[in-house]
């Protein structure tokens, strides 16, 4: 077999390949002479059927087939040879090709590129440090409450808090309009869920009571036809209810799975949680800090195979998250940043552990599992899940080599450690409203303080096996125009 080789970029080569005929005729002859005894043709007796038949029957098949798995292991054979790291699938073209034939092509392809770890002594790396006190465990506990809130009606006037169901109806130009009316919509004063000026317009009305208000839509509403105009919305309240907090007793308690139901144990429980959520999430900020680092640390030139195979997997991925959206029609273009970033990653890690000779540890693995396990019901049954399934296991594995990437990099680079409160590690982007003065502030950190009692404030340990599908399906809640 003959091999040449071109350099036509950085990472980019072509080889030009001549394999003899002797290999690929001899395979294919070999391949039909054994099937001249299974071949059925008429007017043949089985296993009678003459050579030169079976070649005339099925010759041209047969060395289509030898000469693509010729092609495939040649190449490779070829780049092992001349030592060249290939990096996704070759664009193969074969230039003199046929029976009695010498077998060339030629294969363009991307190399892996060379590149040297960066010093990583220089990076800088903050280390959030965070300290669960009793006023956030006491925030937590009326989180809790607020989840689990009843709604009690009332007399009075509506004030922020409140949940009103109410009637509407929006007139644009003494004309209704799509999505502009509504009956017995829900909706709670200060959620921020309805135009600012609407939810003005109702604070004070009591049930009962009608009135028209007028409300503008901002500059950057979605539809265009009422993008900074002004609406008559006619309304009417039809009922008015308060929040009615449960008390913190044995009843309530016991919900969360702490059996003597004491205020004591419940809120040692929390703390417990809040501080293993805290912990988890330093780790990630301190992940994505690192690897943010290495990325900006290094320049390497990127194999567009692999960046194109990678596309196909952040589109995928968005796909399922978007509740299988149909993906296929939005340009590669839309994923190739991240996409690249992954892939630039990925071999800036890779050469890490080459370079450092890095290798699996069994007694991380083992204690990664463990912890993982502990949150279940059933410890030894995930573990028993997580071991009898190869791709399971991968991902702990690859969880505990990430982990090994991070402790060396902090093991050098400068570490500045940044107090703060435990709100503010979960939500950094409501503290930083806050701090500009965005009354949007206030929201997010709701949001995300209900997003974190879902993990922190349930003390029960989920089953080890996957739960069943709900079936029971959520209220769609009805849109309108009024809504944000």
């Amino acid at each position: 077999m003959q091999v040449s080789v071109e350099t036509t970029g950085k990472i980019e080569r072509k080889i030009t390949v001549v394999v003899p005929a002797e290999r690929i005729d001899s395979e294919v002859d070999k391949r039909l002479k054994s099937m001249r005894g299974r071949v059925k043709l008429d007017g043949f007796r089985p296993g009678k059927v003459p050579l030169s038949v079976v070649s005339q029957q099925y010759g041209d098949s047969v060395f289509q087939e030898v000469a693509g798995e010729v092609i495939q292991s040649s190449f490779y054979e070829a780049a092992e040879k001349e030592n060249l790291r290939v990096a996704g699938m070759p664009n193969i073209e074969a230039t003199s090709i046929g029976a009695g034939k010498d077998l060339e092509y030629v294969a363009t392809f991307d190399t892996y590129p060379d590149f040297e770890i960066a010093d990583v002594s220089k990076l800088e790396v903050t280390r959030p440090v965070v300290k669960v006190t009793a006023a956030d465990v006491d925030e937590m506990i009326e989180t809790l409450r607020k989840q689990q809130q009843e709604w009690k009606e009332v007399k009075r006037g509506a004030k922020e808090g409140d949940l009103l169901t109410v009637d509407f109806e929006g007139r644009l130009d003494g004309e209704t309009f799509e999505g502009g009316s509504a009956e017995d919509f829900s909706v709670e004063l200060g959620a921020g869920r309805m135009l600012k000026g609407f939810e003005e317009a109702l604070l004070g009305m009591k049930p009962g009571e009608e009135k028209d208000a007028d409300v503008t839509f901002p500059d950057d509403y979605p539809s265009e036809n009422l993008k900074g105009k002004t609406v008559v919305f006619s309304m009417k309240v039809k009922t008015v209810s308060e929040p009615e907090l449960p008390k913190v007793d044995k009843e309530f308690i016991q919900k969360f799975g702490v059996e003597d139901g004491t205020k004591k144990s419940f809120k040692e429980e929390i703390k417990k949680n809040m501080e293993r959520e805290v912990e988890q999430r330093v780790k990630a900020i301190i992940k994505q800090s690192v690897m943010e680092g290495l990325n900006d640390a290094h320049e390497v030139e990127l194999p567009a195979a692999l960046v194109t195979n990678e596309i196909k997997q952040v589109r995928q991925e968005m796909s399922e998250n978007a509740q299988g959206a149909d993906m296929s029609t939005l340009p590669d273009e839309m994923f190739k940043d991240q996409a690249s970033r992954r892939v630039k990653l990925g071999l800036i890690v890779g050469e890490i552990i080459t370079k450092n000779k890095m290798e699996k540890d069994p007694v991380k693995v083992d204690q990664m599992l463990e912890e993982l396990a502990s949150t279940y019901e059933d410890p030894q049954s995930l573990i028993e899940y997580y071991r009898s399934n190869q791709q399971a296991m991968q991902t702990i594995e690859a969880a505990v080599m990430e982990e090994m990437i991070v402790d060396w990099v902090m093991d050098q680079a400068k570490i500045k450690e940044e107090k703060m409160g435990f709100a503010e590690l979960m939500n950094p982007e409501a503290k930083q409203k806050e701090d500009t003065g965005d009354d949007a502030g206030d929201k997010d950190k709701k949001a995300a303080s209900k997003k974190s009692t879902k993990k922190i404030a349930s003390t029960k340990k989920a089953p080890a096996k996957k739960a069943a599908e709900k079936t029971a399906k959520k209220t769609a809640e009805k849109k309108t125009a009024a809504k944000k």
